[in-house]
């Protein structure tokens, strides 16, 4: 412990890790379990009360999916008609062809960012990867601006993420991460009995207290007020918010972990989870696109037509935001290896329920899907957009620790006229 004291008049890593390593050794609990800040009553207006943004990891392509065209470019798909007139689907999307009444689709998507991390990133806060900063994502930045949801369970979730933070933002609005939606919260299973657990919360409050007086860091506080918030939740039966071994719909939502974690999803905005991301990678096609989609698409076609259907017949449809993003699309050239390469200049993505207007298409490409051709929306315009759908003022700033102003969506635009 001596060593680890030492570590605590240095660095901020330092810090962290002088933090992780004392709860570690004294409560007998790993860091998994969530960030949990005190509870504040939410702005006035608000229009959407969840969010839920499904992220396709490596670039889903726009000409398979939501903007087929003719010709040679479409490869191994074909266009099918949907529910609306003007909306025709890849065919391996039957199922939200057959609700596209639900769904706005953003045909005119453009980025400057061709590489996986920089494009996930942007779609994800509304700002590019800079070396000197890290931009929280939507959910703990939605928590700053409207303030805790619930009172045990955490404001925001990560699915498909073993780990997850907060930004520049406080820790404690970091999203609970969960890698496999099947499996529930992990380490929450305490290793010592009740009496001596407590005990030992009480001496690691007691430490992060005096470190704080000393070192006049209170950054630990965090780490405090977490730690007395996760032995609620521990010892709380809304932690079953989390298991979904018992759904009985849960086949419709398919065995994919993009299945589950919509099924997942749709438990935790039901138990009142404000939001959840659920992140599924697999759609980086260089090669063999004809295998690649016809393994990938039909998960994504099933799990969210059936998260749609779901949320409509529990009520929760218009107060929820589901989102379908990526970081581009893939080029309209199939190339030398049967598949298509990345392609930001024109990309494809989704909004539906939550006062969306549905049966609608935004933006348009060419004929061949390379060139926006109308409308054009930035990722920083999409970020923008969900955050007016949860009532927050896109304008107003936040401060990071060195004073630096943000915004949510960066400065975006919100695209009202999607709205009802």
């Amino acid at each position: 412990m001596t060593h680890i004291a030492e570590l605590a008049g240095k660095d901020s890593l330092s810090r962290r890790y002088f933090m992780e390593q004392t709860a570690k050794l004294s409560l007998g609990v790993g860091l998994s379990v969530p960030f949990l800040p005190k509870t504040f009553l939410a702005q006035d207006g608000a229009k959407a009360k969840n969010l839920i943004y499904i992220y396709l990891s490596g670039g889903m392509t726009h000409l398979d999916t939501f903007d087929p065209k003719r010709g040679d470019v479409m490869g191994p798909t074909e266009a099918i008609d949907s529910k609306v007139d003007n909306m025709k689907f890849g065919n391996l999307l039957p199922g939200l062809a057959s609700q596209a009444d639900k769904l706005c689709v953003i045909n005119s998507m453009s980025s400057i960012n061709g590489a996986h991390e920089q494009g996930q990133y942007i779609m994800r806060t509304g700002y590019n990867k800079r070396a000197t900063i890290v931009h929280p994502t939507m959910g703990p930045f939605l928590e700053k601006l409207l303030g805790k949801q619930g009172e045990i369970l955490p404001d925001s979730v990560v699915v498909g993420r073993s780990t997850s933070n907060a930004g520049y933002l406080n820790p404690a609005l970091a999203p609970l991460p969960i890698g496999d939606p099947s499996g529930g919260v992990p380490n929450t299973t305490v290793s010592v009995e009740n009496e001596r657990f407590d005990r030992r919360m009480e001496m690691a409050q007691k430490l992060g207290n005096k470190f704080i007086e000393k070192f006049k860091y209170n950054g630990p506080q965090s780490y405090v007020e977490y730690y007395k918030q996760a032995n609620t939740l521990l010892k709380s039966s809304e932690l079953d918010a989390f298991d979904i071994s018992g759904e009985s719909n849960s086949g419709d939502y398919g065995s994919s972990r993009l299945g589950q974690g919509c099924l997942l999803a749709r438990k935790l905005v039901e138990n009142g989870v404000r939001t959840v991301e659920v992140i599924s990678g697999g759609f980086d096609m260089h090669s063999d696109l004809q295998t690649s989609i016809g393994t990938k698409l039909p998960e994504v076609d099933a799990a969210v037509s059936t998260l749609l259907k779901d949320l409509e017949e529990r009520g929760l449809l218009d107060s929820t935001i589901v989102a379908i993003g990526t970081e581009f699309g893939r080029t309209p050239d199939i190339n030398v290896n049967s598949g298509r390469d990345h392609y930001p200049a024109a990309y494809s993505c989704v909004l539906a329920g939550g006062g969306i207007k549905g049966g609608t298409v935004y933006g348009s490409t060419d004929g061949s899907g390379k060139k926006v051709k109308s409308d054009p929306m930035r990722p920083e315009d999409f970020v923008a957009t969900i955050g007016y759908g949860m009532g927050v003022d896109t304008k107003e700033k936040i401060y990071s620790p060195t004073q630096r102003p943000f915004t949510f969506g960066n400065d975006g635009k919100p695209v009202t006229k999607l709205f009802g």
